[in-house]
């Protein structure tokens, strides 16, 4: 069954009092809502049936909104300086990390190689829903803010596209090697073109009108239209709202109004708020009913092996820029490494696994494992390992 309106209702009460809570105690608000999640799929495990957790439900209705507020807010000057290092952790970092962690599941946990392969690519990329929210609670500010968020939205697109050449292969659709690189840039390319026509169509509209009202519609269009116009043809959703969202964040200025400007911030500020609340809270329901006995030996190996993997895609390629302009300090690279987390992303394509996929069930299984390690471990670690690394301040 789908996520009706009354128990949507229900699960946003229930986060506006996380909410509070958290910051009265000083706690991450996504664990909080994690813990509260598990507790609620207990409590109501017998009810279950009534709030699932999809992959279309994530995908489709919550990641959009999460990819576009952060990208709308992203600063497109200070991004194109940094660009090469995010381009390079984005991509040669999370392929690292995916061929690491696939290779270990192999030999480790005796997965098959389909298997290994697509659980790699799928838990590969740092989630955006999980990292972005854990970093801006914990005050983090600057070029590391910056990093941080740029690369989870560039690799989630990354990961995104990896994991559907997988799928391709493993269906039946991709039939040799030599068809890999030409279904990859079509994704790539496909998902940035359907942003930009989107995202254009969008301010045209936008500089005929100073209705605050009408501004906010057409970036909920922009953000969504691009999304789904992507999806239709097989483009990367996520790399289209993601080219939206840069696109009228960096023409907000000179397209939209002042009043126009405040009225989308404020808005996709709530939206967001609301998506986070929402894939926290479901993921922690989700959880209460996985059997996370039957596979601990798997679930523990795939923790080690993606945060080893993780570690590996970092420091080389932070390493790479050790001598230019835009070196990356080594307490960033801890950063970095550290606040690798996974999520909503993760869980999403594994739901989205097909049926015939070998081992399915386990994949979804251990992906939980390895969200709920990184949201718990190293989301209630993060604040306290800024301050010692000096990136917030010490009252915070």
């Amino acid at each position: 069954m789908e996520l009706r309106v009354d128990i949507a209702a229900g699960l946003l009460l229930i986060a506006a009092v996380v909410a509070m809570l958290s910051r009265r105690l000083h706690l991450p608000y996504s664990a909080g809502l994690v813990a509260v999640g598990l507790a609620l799929g207990v409590a109501l495990l017998p009810f279950s049936p009534a709030i699932s957790l999809t992959k279309d439900l994530i995908f489709t209705v919550l990641l959009p909104p999460l990819v576009f507020e952060a990208a709308l807010g992203l600063p497109w000057k200070k991004l194109r300086e940094d660009f090469l290092v995010i381009l390079v952790l984005a991509t040669v970092g999370v392929l690292i990390s995916a061929g690491f962690t696939a290779v270990g599941m192999h030999y480790l946990a005796r997965w098959e190689w389909l298997s290994a392969a697509l659980f790699g690519a799928l838990i590969a990329a740092t989630d955006p829903v999980s990292v972005i929210a854990t970093f801006r609670e914990a005050g983090a500010h600057g070029r590391l803010l910056l990093l941080v968020e740029a690369e989870s939205l560039f690799n989630d697109g990354t990961a995104a596209v990896a994991f559907g050449v997988v799928v391709a292969f493993a269906t039946g659709h991709g039939s040799s090697g030599l068809s890999v690189a030409p279904a990859t840039v079509l994704m790539i390319g496909g998902g940035v073109m359907c942003g930009a026509m989107v995202a254009g169509s969008v301010l045209v509209l936008a500089g005929h009108t100073e209705d605050h009202l009408v501004e906010i519609t057409f970036t909920t269009v922009a953000a969504y239209g691009s999304f789904l116009l992507a999806e239709h043809f097989n483009f990367s959703g996520v790399l289209a709202t993601l080219t939206a969202g840069l696109m009228l964040g960096s023409s907000a200025s000179e397209v939209i109004s002042g009043r126009g400007r405040e009225a989308v911030q404020a808005f996709w500020e709530y939206a967001a708020f609301v998506a986070n609340s929402m894939v926290f809270l479901l993921i922690g329901i989700h959880g209460a009913r996985q059997n996370l006995a039957s596979v601990w030996v798997a679930a523990c190996l795939a923790i080690l092996l993606v945060t080893l993997g993780r570690a590996v895609a970092v420091y080389p390629c932070c390493w790479l820029f050790s001598r230019s302009a835009r070196r990356v300090p080594a307490r960033q690279q801890h950063v970095l490494f550290w606040g690798g987390l996974r999520g909503a992303l993760a869980l999403a394509l594994a739901l989205g696994l097909p049926a015939e996929v070998p081992g399915r069930e386990q994949i979804i299984t251990v992906s939980f494992a390895v969200a709920a390690f990184s949201i718990f471990a190293q989301g209630l670690t993060m604040k306290p390992l800024l301050r010692k690394w000096g990136e917030i301040p010490a009252l915070l």
